[in-house]
């Protein structure tokens, strides 16, 4: 492939030294993928690759190999290599008034022209995907969490299992746990244990939450369980859900 596409500039990757052998073929595949697919997702894409070879011919430089200088010369000619080429994307991005790239333009870059263009976007159909959503509660989670919560339900009601982000249900049991609504936090911790997301465990959790009666923790975990199938199946409801954790919150008292 690379005999046959110069364009990949498999030269300039070092492509005959044992180390960073994944992040280097990740990044010549996905070069090779925009020969037919040149997007603004792609370059954002090749950006992470990248820097993630970047990142391992920085570990590397710093192991001496037994033919130094050659090894060392081709590592540190493809380590600049890889940061003109970070450099290169960004550049061709500047221009872009593609939300998701203006978020990306701010987020690795700093780039607070991109930053204010892609907040003027908010309440638009163009942030209307649960990406651009969760992207947009990056943006308030420091400064409105109820706000924040708001937009990671969107988020999640715009999902399914194929492009969930677990850090949703974290960040949803934390936020929730920060504004003393326990019973909420508790639930969205065990909608992440569903997902296998590390949590605390039970016990702790228990202390942490000291919910009354004890049977609501029960409840929780079979609501929590219902909501993951929801969102596999990309069914999710906030409304429901928040109709559910109602009746377990205040339950209806019948008089006899």
């Amino acid at each position: 492939m690379c005999q046959n596409h110069s364009e990949l500039q498999c030269k300039k990757l070092n492509i005959n030294d044992g180390r960073c052998r994944i992040p280097r073929t990740n990044l010549i595949w996905h070069r090779f993928e925009q020969l037919q697919v040149h997007s603004e997702a792609n370059q954002i894409k090749e950006y992470g690759l990248l820097a993630e070879y970047r990142k391992c011919l920085e570990l590397a430089s710093q192991i001496t190999p037994i033919d130094q200088n050659e090894l060392k010369r081709n590592r540190f000619d493809a380590l600049i290599h890889t940061i003109k080429e970070l450099d290169r994307i960004v550049n061709e991005l500047q221009n872009s008034t593609q939300p998701a790239t203006l978020y990306f333009l701010w987020s690795q870059t700093a780039n607070m022209q991109a930053k204010r263009l892609f907040l003027r976007m908010e309440g638009s159909p163009k942030l209307n995907t649960a990406e651009m959503q969760y992207a947009l509660a990056t943006f308030y989670a420091k400064r409105d969490p109820s706000k924040t919560i708001q937009l990671l339900n969107n988020a999640l009601t715009m999902s399914n299992k194929n492009n969930l982000k677990l850090e949703i249900l974290n960040t949803l049991a934390s936020l929730n746990q920060e504004l003393g609504h326990k019973e909420q936090a508790y639930m969205w911790a065990m909608v992440a244990k569903q997902f296998d997301v590390p949590i605390a465990s039970k016990d702790k959790l228990e202390r942490m939450f000291t919910l009354t009666p004890q049977s609501k923790y029960e409840q929780l975990a079979d609501l929590a369980k219902r909501v993951a199938k929801s969102l596999k199946k990309g069914a999710y409801s906030p409304e429901q859900v928040n109709t559910y954790l109602e009746a377990i919150i205040t339950p209806v008292i019948i008089n006899q």
